[in-house]
């Protein structure tokens, strides 16, 4: 499995600030980022804030383990 680049935490950060930027490829640009994978993390993870965001990833992470053992 690739090696992500981004913790959740960072990719907030991101989206929060290409909120107040006008520009998302500017910001898209600075991140090296492609547009498509900024509007996935925009669908994904959107109004979430960081506390949020680790929840997220608890549940998922108690979900696989949850599967691995059956």
């Amino acid at each position: 499995m690739k090696r992500k680049q981004f913790t959740e935490e960072q990719i907030i950060g991101i989206l929060k600030e290409a909120e107040q930027a006008a520009n998302i490829r500017e910001v898209c640009r600075l991140h090296n980022l492609t547009e498509p994978t900024f509007h996935r993390w925009r669908n994904k993870f959107g109004g979430m804030d960081v506390l949020e965001a680790k929840k997220l990833r608890e549940i998922w992470e108690h979900v696989y383990s949850i599967e691995s053992e059956s």
